[in-house]
């Protein structure tokens, strides 16, 4: 009996399944470590996407100065005036706001600065003539004194001794030569009788010059003694004054000790030693010779606050060839003290006047590749460049020459980021000045940080201002216009802060404000 072959069905069922390969032990570990990363990575993706779509409106736009900030403004986007003037991402024509000060037509001093020092006319440390005991001292120190009073007193009771024994032997002199003038008018008349001889009366004549000579031997010792005496009072030699004692009371002092008793220096009036180049030398000497008196001023080390104003009264005869420079001497009265021996303070030379010639504030004078320049505002707020040479300067306004007009008005404050043909807006130059810094009655407007009361109200309208006007406050490249309306301490702090906490300051005062229920007034 014949066996037929297998169905395809019968083999199929019957053919045992191929084995699914296995995966490596390692490998199942790595896909089991990579999913929790995935999981992570989508959390931080979903929390992305759901930051975006709350974020607020000018918290992304506005206050980091995106396109938003500019769409949101009224007017069409340029900020009320205050983003772009042209539209365009460049800084040159924004409106910025600058301060301004007039050119003027004034004398302006040419003068020669130096460094001086101050030096007394003159100078005396007080010693002991004597040797003694230092009984009593009789000024104060720091005091002004005149010449001849008593400073100091020595013990005197030695050469008070001294003068009485000189003084004796003067007594005691003075007898013999009277005793001997009476002998020798006897001796005249009994040698004119021949009753004596001639010998006899010369030697009478000589004993009488010899005491005569003894006389004023004991006059000198007593004058000599007497001047002992005189040095025990210790007087001032010049007027001035006095400084800080260098003996005390009971001390035994000499002529020969270093420090003295006290230094005395003259200091009405008082003089000055600065040194300026020798190049100057010709217009000091041509004034020297035609006794034009030249002014010259001190001032402190600062150079802000001026000290004296006194005169040169005279030049040094010769130039350091080490410095090129010649020294000069002038004189100031110092009636209120302001100066001091060794001083140093700063000195400007007055050498000339240069009458009615244009000036600007030495502020607005900058420097570029085209030379000196200054900015000038034009009637449309708009500023153009105008080269100038700068000359002498005189505190705070420096001489120029230039296509300049008296009466234009330059920029001082704010040129930093201007160019030509940019638009301005012009503030005051004090801050207490400005728009918003004080009221009509004198108080100060209300703020933020620390003010006595409305801090809350005040800030946030000018937060709420700054929106509605279209500035951006996390802008750090201009000044807002809403912070003119606030305090000028609360300015400097809010322009310090970065954008991000300029918005957050913001809506803080926004919050303090809705809380407070003063709406959205001024």
């Amino acid at each position: 009996m014949s066996s037929l072959p297998p169905s395809p069905e019968s083999s199929a069922s019957t053919t045992p399944a191929t084995p699914s390969p296995t995966l490596h032990p390692r490998r199942r570990r790595q896909q089991g470590k990579v999913w929790p990363w995935l999981l992570v990575a989508a959390v931080i993706a979903g929390g992305v996407g759901i930051w975006w779509k709350t974020r607020p409106a000018n918290g992304a736009n506005g206050a980091n100065g995106g396109p938003g900030a500019a769409a949101s403004a009224p007017g069409g986007g340029n900020a009320g005036g205050r983003r772009f003037a042209g539209g365009g991402p460049g800084g040159a024509n924004r409106t910025q706001p600058v301060s301004v000060e007039q050119v003027r037509q004034q004398n302006i001093r040419v003068s020669a600065s130096a460094i001086g020092t101050i030096t007394a006319s003159n100078t005396a440390i007080v010693h002991a003539q004597v040797s003694g005991v230092l009984q009593s001292i009789q000024f104060k120190e720091g005091q002004q004194v005149k010449a001849g009073q008593q400073l100091a007193q020595i013990d005197p009771r030695a050469f008070q001794a001294a003068l009485g024994q000189v003084e004796g032997a003067l007594v005691r002199d003075r007898a013999s030569l009277e005793n001997a003038r009476v002998d020798l008018a006897r001796y005249r008349d009994l040698a004119a009788k021949d009753a004596i001889p001639k010998q006899q009366l010369d030697t009478q004549e000589a004993l009488l010059r010899q005491l005569e000579g003894t006389i004023k031997v004991d006059q000198a010792a007593v004058d000599s003694a007497r001047l002992q005496l005189s040095y025990a009072r210790v007087t001032a030699p010049i007027s001035g004054r006095v400084g800080l004692k260098q003996a005390d009371l009971g001390n035994v002092v000499s002529p020969s000790d270093a420090n003295g008793i006290v230094t005395i220096t003259q200091n009405h009036p008082i003089a000055m030693v600065f040194a300026v180049p020798s190049a100057l030398l010709p217009q000091i000497t041509k004034k020297l010779r035609a006794n034009e008196p030249m002014t010259v001023e001190a001032w402190d080390r600062t150079g802000t606050t001026r000290l004296a104003i006194g005169r040169v009264a005279t030049l040094d005869n010769a130039i350091d060839t080490t410095t090129d420079t010649v020294k000069l001497k002038a004189t100031f009265a110092n009636e209120d003290d302001a100066l001091f021996p060794n001083q140093s303070v700063g000195a400007k030379l007055q050498l000339d006047v240069l009458a009615n010639h244009l000036a600007v504030p030495s502020a607005a004078v900058q420097r570029g590749s085209q030379g000196f320049y200054v900015y000038v505002v034009n009637a449309d707020n708009s500023v153009a460049t105008r080269v100038v040479k700068p000359g002498p300067v005189d505190g705070d306004w420096t001489a120029v020459d230039g296509k300049v007009e008296a009466g234009e008005k330059v920029v001082i404050d704010g040129v930093d980021r201007l160019r030509e043909g940019a638009k301005v807006e012009i503030i005051a130059s004090d801050p207490q000045k400005r728009a918003g810094a004080a009221t009509p009655g004198g108080r100060r407007s209300r703020g933020v940080a620390g003010a006595a009361s409305g801090a809350a109200s005040g800030a946030a309208s000018g937060a709420h201002r700054a929106s509605s006007d279209g500035a951006t406050a996390g802008d750090a490249q201009e000044r807002p216009r809403w912070l003119d309306r606030l305090p000028p301490d609360v300015q400097e702090k809010v322009m310090k802060m970065s954008p991000e906490e300029r918005q957050a300051w913001i809506e803080k005062r926004r919050a303090e404000r809705a809380a407070s229920g003063n709406g959205t007034g001024n």
